[in-house]
């Protein structure tokens, strides 16, 4: 490759670099300042290498030049170093020559080193004697251990390696010596021998048959020279008396204690002792009192015959794991659930403490949890008796919902005639905004309105009758007694509303008429009297809360029986505070786990609803009762608490209700199109349809569960939703034509289809002949506020300008709608000219025209 220029960058670059090599000078501002980059580096390292060759080619002539100069003068240089090496020997002889005297110690230095030298060899020959010595005593100590071994005397033995090992480490040979490594292999395979036999004859002297259910223990045996106590030390010499006690404690609970104390087995085996044997043979039964008799004699069959330090080892191994079973599955077990066994577990409690007591005197330890159980009766009585209780809920509502039954709501209030006629033909049912339980608020009265709509249901005359002869009252009247009835009559009589709901029932005749204030104005009018209504309705609960109150009522019940003197002497007493706290656990648990198994059917929700309903009433009922007892202790009086239990199943049922309500009016609004406008929908018609279709499904799942009050709540408050959605989205439309209007009008006509639910003759088998004879009016407004909003929406869609002022000017639109809504759907539905404007203006000028 060709060189740069020198005068050009890469040429000044190289230059430096070469320079900078040879002579170590720094470039010139010109060089440095130039910017180096990747095409400048090959020039420069060309450079490089060629003044490399350069300077090794100026090298090789100069050496070439003075070859010979150089040999030469190394020559020279080695012949003075040779003269310079003489000359220190002649100088350092000639020193020790003038310092040495005149008589030579040469001779004694030769004689006091061959003295030394015997003496090593003596102190050697010595230690080699004595380490000759050393291994043969070891030799024959091992020789001692295989005649031991053979004899199997296996502490003989055992000692006989612990000296071998001593006298191997004391001899004065490196362990690194082939007869001490021989010696040590010899010794370390001995010792496994000897261990082989030792297995043996501890196998000899306790022997446990896991199959044949058996096991024997012999102090020694003839045929044996070792003891069980030699065994143990000779464990502690092999350091295995944890592994062998491990093992033994697992034998024996396998092969004795888990077929003893297996409580799924319907026949247990009894123990028998034979001498130096035990075994499990025949049967017994299954009682506390058999398994603790056994128990008792397998530990004191075990602590007699076996040495302390194994004994001391079962109670760190073997009743960590024993007790706990025994008091969980066995003891736990005869825990009575009431107290009709309760004599049975005294005596439980009276033979466990027995057998703590044994097994404390037999030196075990390790007894915490029978202890325990045994000094914790009213905690441990209390813990079964909770464990049982929920498990009764669980169990129960896994068991699925059961038959559906009817049951009574009862409520009474002070009411006048004219509101008595008024609830008789209203039937007292709630408005579509509370629930149902209270429709019956002192504060809740039917509007005129509502009253006239459902005077017109019937004849005049029949409304009046009806409530009338319901209440008893129009005896005083003057008017002639009506003929007897016949039994068609009374027939009629019974399909009455009045009868069904069965009010004047219970009505109380001594109530006294509101008198007149003494300082008020003279009236000639009577004064209204009052008189004390019944309210009754039905709805369905299914076969869940029954179960429930009988279990909070039978430990309520057990808890006050235990603070009588009676069972002053039990070993429960003290539980009695904590049994009135479980029928809140229980109901809690009810709560928890009911909204999963109610789901799983239909309308389980509602009745869900009802349930919680029911038992908080039935509690209520029984609490203001049981106040009231003279049967049980005042203390136990004041123990129970059931107001935040009932304030809970309140909460819990409004919660259930409100839950289901949201999801269902969610599905509705989502088959209405969700968030969007359902009016520009595609297809409305199969929208609707499906929702109103979603209506009637629900309102028929409903109808055999909820109370007819609460049932024409619900199904209204759902209608509502879908009256609600379609109103909002007609009036979000920007404008809307003719044949839009009609086509909306049928939509409405659909959803107004549901008035059918609503018909009295539905729920009335005596308003169902009326109905023959007339048409009805449905209810339907009175819970779904927005139902009636609805039907104007359609009417004014169908309607010209003209008919639009009359029905806000002369008709009732104005009680729905506000002006400027009317006004909104004017501008909609019609054009804008003169006669638009105008009635506008005239709308405008009369906000409430009914006002």
């Amino acid at each position: 490759m060709a060189s740069p220029p020198q005068d050009s960058p890469i040429g000044l670059i190289a230059q430096s670099l070469v320079d900078f090599s040879l002579h170590g000078s720094f470039p010139e501002e010109k060089a440095s300042s130039l910017t180096v980059d990747a095409d400048a580096l090959p020039p420069a390292i060309d450079a490089l290498v060629r003044a490399k060759s350069k300077l090794q080619a100026e090298i090789h002539a100069i050496n070439q030049e003075t070859a010979d100069d150089v040999r030469s003068w190394q020559t020279n240089a080695q012949s003075v170093q040779d003269d310079i090496i003489r000359s220190k020997a002649l100088a350092n002889d000639i020193l020790k020559r003038a310092e040495t005297p005149a008589v030579s110690g040469k001779t004694i230095s030769d004689a006091e080193a061959k003295v030394a030298f015997l003496r090593r060899e003596l102190s050697y020959n010595a230690q080699v004697q004595g380490a000759l010595k050393g291994i043969r005593g070891v030799n024959r100590v091992l020789d001692e251990v295989e005649q031991a071994r053979d004899e199997r005397r296996i502490l003989d033995a055992l000692h006989l390696l612990e000296r071998s090992w001593k006298e191997l480490d004391a001899i004065p040979v490196s362990k690194s010596c082939r007869a001490l490594r021989l010696l040590d292999i010899r010794a370390f395979e001995l010792k496994s021998d000897v261990h082989e036999v030792f297995d043996h004859v501890w196998k000899t002297l306790i022997h446990i048959d896991v199959g044949g259910r058996s096991m024997s223990i012999s102090g020694t045996r003839e045929d044996e020279p070792m003891s069980l106590a030699d065994a143990v030390i000779g464990l502690k010499a092999y350091k295995e008396v944890d592994q062998r006690a491990t093992q033994l404690w697992h034998d024996v609970n396998q092969a004795v204690l888990f077929p003893r104390m297996d409580v799924s087995r319907d026949v247990l085996p009894a123990v028998q002792i034979d001498e130096n044997t035990l075994k499990l043979q025949g049967t017994t039964d299954k009682s506390i009192e058999a398994l603790l008799a056994d128990l008792e004699q397998i530990f004191s069959f075990l602590v007699q015959r076996l040495p302390s330090d194994l004994v001391a080892t079962m109670s760190s191994i073997l009743l960590p794991e024993l007790i706990p079973k025994l008091t969980k599955v066995w003891l736990d077990s005869a825990v009575p659930s009431s107290l009709q066994e309760m004599d049975r577990f005294e005596q439980v409690i009276a033979v466990a403490k027995s057998f703590y007591t044994t097994l404390r005197s037999l030196g075990l330890s390790n007894l915490g949890d029978l202890q325990e159980w045994t000094d914790s009766a009213p905690r441990v009585w209390l813990s079964k008796r909770r464990e049982a209780a929920l498990d009764s809920v669980r169990t129960k509502l896994s068991q699925g919902l059961g038959a559906p039954h009817q049951v009574e709501k009862v409520e009474k209030q002070l009411v006048s005639r004219s509101e008595g006629k008024q609830l008789a033909a209203n039937r007292a049912t709630p408005s579509a905004d509370d629930p149902w339980d209270t429709a019956w608020s002192d504060e809740e009265e039917p509007s005129n309105e509502e009253a006239q709509n459902n005077d017109t249901s019937r004849p005049r005359d029949e409304a009046d009758d009806g409530g009338a002869d319901a209440w008893g009252w129009g005896d005083e009247d003057p008017e002639p007694e009506q003929p007897e009835k016949h039994e068609e009559d009374k027939h009629d009589e019974e399909d009455d509303p009045t009868a069904a709901w069965g009010w004047g029932d219970e009505v109380n005749d001594d109530d006294a008429e509101v008198t007149k204030p003494s300082n008020g104005p003279p009236s000639s009018a009577p004064e209204p009297q009052i008189r004390e209504m019944t309210l009754k309705e039905t709805y369905s609960i299914s076969s869940m809360p029954q179960p429930v109150l009988d279990l909070v009522f039978a430990i309520v019940e057990d808890g006050a029986a235990l603070t009588h003197d009676s069972y002053a002497s039990s070993p429960v007493t003290a539980a009695a505070a904590g049994l009135f706290s479980l029928p809140t656990l229980t109901l809690a648990m009810f709560r928890a786990v009911s909204p999963y198994y109610y789901g799983t059917d239909i309308g389980g929700s509602m009745f869900l609803y009802n349930d919680a309903n029911y038992l908080s009433e039935r509690l209520a009922e029984f609490a203001a009762a049981w106040k009231a007892r003279d049967d049980i202790s005042t203390r136990a009086q004041n123990m129970l608490r059931l107001d935040n239990d009932i304030k809970s199943l309140q909460n819990f049922a409004s919660r259930a209700y409100s839950n289901e309500m949201n999801t269902q009016k969610t599905v509705l609004r989502d088959l209405l199109g969700g968030e969007q406008n359902l009016m520009q929908n595609d297809d409305t018609e199969s929208c609707v349809s499906s929702a109103v279709a979603r209506v009637r499904a629900i309102a028929i799942a409903w109808e055999g569960i909820l109370a007819r009050s609460a049932w024409q709540q619900a199904v209204g408050s759902l209608a509502d939703a879908v009256a609600t959605k379609m109103i909002g989205d007609v009036m979000d439309l920007p404008s809307i034509g003719q044949d839009e209007a009609y086509n909306i009008a049928n939509l409405i006509a659909t959803v107004t289809g549901l008035d059918d639910l609503f018909l009295p003759s539905r729920f009335s088998q005596q308003q169902q002949q009326q109905a023959q004879q007339g048409d009805e009016i449905p209810t339907t407004a009175q819970y779904a506020p927005s139902w009636l909003r609805l039907k104007y929406l359609s009417e004014v869609l169908q309607s010209n300008l003209k008919d639009v002022r009359y029905l806000w000017v002369e008709s009732e639109l104005s009680l729905y709608y506000t002006a400027e809504e009317v006004v909104d759907l004017i501008n909609l539905s019609f054009e804008d000219n003169p006669r638009t404007r105008e009635v506008i203006r005239e709308i405008k000028q009369k906000p409430r025209p009914l006002g």
